[in-house]
């Protein structure tokens, strides 16, 4: 059974934070690949600023094309709206029974895990790996069997803050991979 790590997010750009996660739990874990799971816009909430789904699967795609352990998934592109994690994970088990699926999350998640859907099936059948955040209270869910915690620098970047450089014409360098960079400034993006 091959261990794979999701990693979900809108990654509205995807950054150096969202990478050196991946990172560290493709190469510091006994996970065999991470799968960045790139969140679709919900259509119910037209979120201002979200840029189009293909646009942030492209620039996921384009920051980790060098990387053997990390993937882009544009799974729940295809799969009904909102998206939960259960039945994206439900769906990726009947499609791939030879991989095991841990769900990867930051730390500041665990305080309203209990608040997902079916989150005792998330633990029981799947499991977290979940990695440090600032300024997060304990949770029970870190002495659970079925939660790893990993080890990993504490970060506190934002794609917000990164719009917001954009908009106001600042610097994005080393806040982003350059080929992110590139496609940003090319496309217009966040303008």
């Amino acid at each position: 059974m091959q261990k794979v790590g999701l990693f979900f997010g809108s990654f509205n750009p995807i950054h150096i934070g969202h990478l050196i996660i991946a990172n560290v739990m493709a190469e510091n874990t006994d996970l065999k690949k991470v799968w960045l799971v790139v969140s679709p816009q919900n259509p119910l909430k037209p979120s201002k600023g979200l840029l189009h789904q293909f646009d942030r699967y492209d620039m996921a795609k384009a920051a980790v094309a060098d990387h053997a352990k990390i993937e882009v998934s544009d799974v729940e592109f295809r799969l009904p709206i909102p998206s939960y994690t259960i039945h994206t994970l439900a769906h990726l088990h009947e499609k791939h029974p030879d991989k095991e699926f841990k769900v990867i999350v930051g730390e500041d998640n665990l305080e309203n895990f209990a608040k997902w859907k079916n989150h005792d099936q998330i633990l029981a059948h799947y499991g977290l790996y979940v990695y440090p955040r600032p300024h997060v209270t304990d949770s029970e869910f870190k002495r659970h069997p079925n939660v790893k915690m990993v080890e990993a620098p504490l970060l506190d970047i934002s794609a917000t803050y990164i719009r917001n450089c954009i908009k106001n014409n600042k610097s994005i360098r080393y806040l982003v991979p350059e080929s992110v960079e590139t496609m940003i400034r090319l496309k217009g993006f966040y303008k």
